[in-house]
């Protein structure tokens, strides 16, 4: 019978992990040692396999290493530990409230375009004012679920046809990518980094006053009108669910009032919280 050891098989495997988040944060050994109260030497005996780290150690230089929930149970995997970190579906009962919360945000920003996206970008939902933006500069061809924001946004047949500042507005999203895939690790964001990053780029049209703007500004042709808009992006803070951590919020705002009269023109008002018509619900995403 053969017997397999399997401390120092967790070793070999989390070492060269822990190695390329040390690298991907441009941290020396030293550094990172410092900042997780343990020596330059054992962080070393870490990344070579000679060493295996301690459960509360792994989870304290991932702390300094900001990696992400998800690659932080891949860690602990590697390293012969449980995960720590559930990854819940949203149409579980517990998340009723995460449900309820971004529900609350898409329709108290109505009548102005917002979405909830996942870490690979995909909408999971969306409010009427982003659901009619998208149906009148994107082809229907890009509107098939799972509808990706970096994609729609990008694709030649997609909204930055109708962006007079395209190549400002698409150094914004790529640089926004680029940020994610380099932070996260995920082999999708890169793949989609890669290929987005490929699509041809359209003539600009005339955009004026941007350089007086102090946030990037999104400059467009739609509903017969010129549009500017600007957005923000917002995430659930302390949670202990992937699923949640991974949830992000993006809301355009009007960046002048012919705009806000535009949305305010085309979406009706909204009484309560209810949900907005048309918006596909998170439920619908969640399989």
């Amino acid at each position: 019978m053969t017997v397999i050891d399997t401390s120092t098989q967790a070793a070999t495997q989390v070492g060269p992990l822990l190695r390329e988040w040390r690298q991907r944060r441009k941290l020396s050994q030293a550094e990172l040692a410092l900042c997780a109260d343990t020596s330059a030497r054992h962080i070393s005996f870490i990344e070579t396999g000679r060493s295996r780290p301690g459960r509360d150690l792994l989870q304290r230089l991932a702390d300094r290493l900001q990696v992400p929930m998800r690659q932080r149970n891949t860690l602990l995997v590697a390293a012969g530990y449980a995960p720590v970190y559930r990854e819940t579906a949203l149409d579980a009962p517990r998340m009723r409230i995460i449900k309820e919360a971004v529900d609350r945000v898409l329709c108290m920003h109505s009548p102005f375009p917002a979405l909830a996206v996942d870490a690979d970008e995909n909408i999971m939902a969306m409010n009427r004012g982003a659901e009619l933006l998208l149906e009148e500069a994107a082809d229907p061809a890009l509107l098939v679920p799972p509808v990706n924001v970096m994609r729609v946004s990008l694709h030649p047949a997609g909204l930055v046809r109708h962006v007079d500042n395209a190549e400002e507005w698409r150094g914004h999203l790529l640089g926004r990518l680029y940020r994610q895939a380099v932070y996260s690790g995920r082999t999708s964001l890169r793949d989609l980094y890669e290929e987005v990053a490929g699509y041809v780029m359209p003539e600009e049209g005339p955009c004026h006053e941007l350089a007086d703007s102090i946030v990037s500004t999104l400059c467009m042709r739609a509903f017969g009108t010129r549009l500017k808009l600007f957005s923000t992006i917002t995430t659930f803070g302390a949670t202990t669910d992937i699923t949640v951590a991974e949830l992000s919020l993006e809301t355009l705002h009007p960046a002048d009032d012919h705009t806000a009269a535009v949305f305010q023109r085309l979406v009706p008002p909204l009484t309560g919280h209810a949900p907005t018509p048309g918006r596909r619900p998170m439920a619908e995403h969640s399989a």
